[in-house]
């Protein structure tokens, strides 16, 4: 540099050696600068008229300067010098403002611009101050619990790469903790990278923790310096299983339903409030003083009405934290006397009884033939209507599925019952022979007929129904003849005969016999004719009542009529008296 200048740049460069002018006005300036941008340095010098170069140092911290870069006023050429760490990193504008690229730590530093005349020398001083932004803190190295009344170390907050170094808060649910002897414990430590001079940061936390820290969550900060200002920067939350011993103790029965019944399958789950919760227990079984070590549940299988009673459940080392729960088996027994099929004659009595045991009241109902009976059955003398399937059931409306039934499958016989009744045709031509038939089982019906006549139908049958049907036969008799009915079942054979006169003898018929069901339909018409009766009755009581009443009242009031027509014509009598008298 020294040949390229000639001899007036030897005298410029004693100079620059001896001395140099800070000119007046110029005080420190600082340029702040983020880590990895481009520091922009202006040269803050008005440019003389007479200028030969200008040039940028910076000084030891011993205070030795180190020339960086040259720009010559002339040729308008730029010159940086051999300096490491500014290789390939330094610009240097017309107006000579320096930059440096990707800012270091080690960037720090005193800058000083120097402008040359052939005179006087003038420099202008720059501060340079570079920061880095911290990484966002995180929580690292977190305890896998707390336990309560514990002090124990709850993490690390970590933030790295920070310049200049910041400072570590920490939080619980957005407050900040503040040491406390025996309960909040922090541990500060930062370190520097000695080759890119940044800063790590670490507080440690130790916590004793209480019931009132579950699911609340932790957060640590960091603040630094930048270009701006002061900054912070927050970490994720972190949430912490807390464990706390068993305060109390409490029993289930599961399924949880309202009722048990017998043959049920029931399990008895003890539980502890504590974490983690207790996995073992004792389980006291009704008249058992010792316990039953056990998960915490213990099945009970196909329970019966002896297992009524009272279950508990404690801690294995602390009995005295004990629970208790009360269970009821309910049960139902039903007994039919008698029951299944039974066989009975006609005009027998039959008592019938059902029997009920239960663990409450039970409802009972009794059907026949899938029809509900609004009594019990009593037979004092059985009817061949009263046969028929008979169930009586029973329910515990609280219990559900608790039913049980019982049948009785009654069966009437009786040995074969015969009358028989005749009726001629209003036109005269034929006569209808009925033979009325009842006892079961069905009998078999036979018609044998002595003497002439012509048989019209002999085939018609009702339907049996409670042991009674009939057979009837349609003749025209030329002479008299003689009509046997047969009834035969398994118990017994019936015969009845009946004379019946030649067609054109007029004879006296017999009433046909009258089914249930129209004999029911006359004692409904009976029942209502007696009411009409009764009714009428009363109607004429009743105006009878009335009648007699306004007779006596008319009596009453003649009498006192004719009273007084007596006292008129006494009184006239008397003054006749006393006029004749007078005369």
């Amino acid at each position: 540099m020294a040949s390229q200048a000639g001899p007036s740049c030897r005298l410029v460069f004693c100079l620059l050696i001896s001395a140099a002018v800070l000119r007046p006005g110029l005080g420190w300036y600082t340029v702040n600068s983020a880590y990895g941008d481009t520091i922009i340095m202006p040269c803050r010098l008005d440019v003389p008229q007479n200028l030969m170069f200008g040039k940028w140092k910076y000084e030891k911290p011993d205070g030795s300067p180190v020339f960086i870069a040259f720009r010559s006023s002339t040729k308008k050429s730029v010159q940086y010098d051999d300096v490491p760490e500014y290789k390939d990193r330094l610009s240097l504008s017309e107006n000579y403002t320096l930059s440096i690229s990707n800012a270091r730590i080690s960037d720090e530093k005193r800058f000083v611009c120097m402008l040359v005349t052939e005179d006087n020398v003038f420099e202008a001083p720059t501060i340079v101050k570079v920061f880095k932004q911290p990484s966002k803190p995180e929580i690292v190295s977190k305890a896998p619990f707390l336990e309560t009344e514990q002090l124990k170390k709850l993490g690390d907050c970590i933030s790295k790469d920070s310049y200049p170094d910041g400072n570590i808060t920490w939080y619980r649910n957005g407050k900040v903790l503040q040491p406390l002897e025996g309960v909040v414990v922090l541990i500060f430590k930062k370190q520097m990278d000695p080759v890119t001079q940044l800063y790590t940061m670490t507080s440690s936390l130790e916590y004793k923790a209480t019931k009132a820290d579950i699911q609340m969550p932790f957060t640590c900060s960091v603040t630094y310096y930048g270009p701006s200002g002061q900054k912070t920067v927050q970490s994720e939350q972190a949430i912490f299983d807390i464990y706390y011993p068993t305060e109390q103790v409490t029993i289930q029965v599961l399924p949880s339903k309202t009722a048990i019944k017998e043959g049920d399958n029931i399990t008895l789950k003890c539980l502890g409030n504590g974490n983690p919760p207790p996995e073992e227990f004792l389980f006291y079984l009704p008249g058992q003083p010792e316990g039953i070590r056990s998960s915490n549940t213990y099945t009970l299988t196909d329970v019966r009405r002896n297992a009524t009673g009272d279950y508990k459940c404690s801690l294995i080392d602390k009995k005295s934290m004990i629970a208790s729960t009360a269970i009821t088996v309910h049960y139902l027994d039903l007994s039919l006397n008698p029951s299944g099929e039974v066989t009975k004659q006609i005009g027998d009595a039959l008592p019938v009884s059902c029997t009920i045991s239960a663990s409450r009241n039970a409802t009972v109902v009794w059907m026949k033939d899938n029809i509900r009976l609004r009594s019990s059955p009593s037979f004092s003398s059985l009817q061949y209507q009263d046969a028929g399937n008979y169930v009586c059931e029973t329910a515990l409306q609280e219990v559900e599925g608790l039913k049980k039934r019982e049948s009785l499958t009654l069966i009437v016989e009786g040995k074969p019952q015969i009358k028989m009744t005749k009726k001629t045709d209003p036109s005269g031509l034929s006569k209808t022979i009925i033979c009325h038939v009842e006892g079961f089982p069905k009998p078999a019906i036979q018609w044998t007929i002595t003497g002439s006549g012509s048989v019209i139908n002999q085939t018609e049958e009702s339907p049996y129904i409670n042991g009674r049907y009939y057979s009837k036969i349609i003749i025209s008799p030329e002479e008299n003849v003689t009509l046997t009915c047969t009834a035969e079942n398994q118990l017994e054979r019936t015969v009845n005969s009946l004379n019946v006169s030649a067609i054109s003898i007029p004879e006296h018929d017999e009433a046909d016999e009258i089914s249930d069901e129209n004999r029911e339909k006359v004692n409904d018409q009976a029942k209502l004719i007696v009411g009409i009766v009764v009714g009428l009755l009363l109607a004429a009581l009743v105006a009878g009542v009335v009648y007699w009443l306004y007779m006596k009242k008319s009596k009453t009031a003649s009498k006192h009529v004719n009273k007084d027509l007596g006292n008129l014509e006494e009184n006239k009598k008397l003054e006749e008296n006393n006029h004749k008298t007078e005369a």
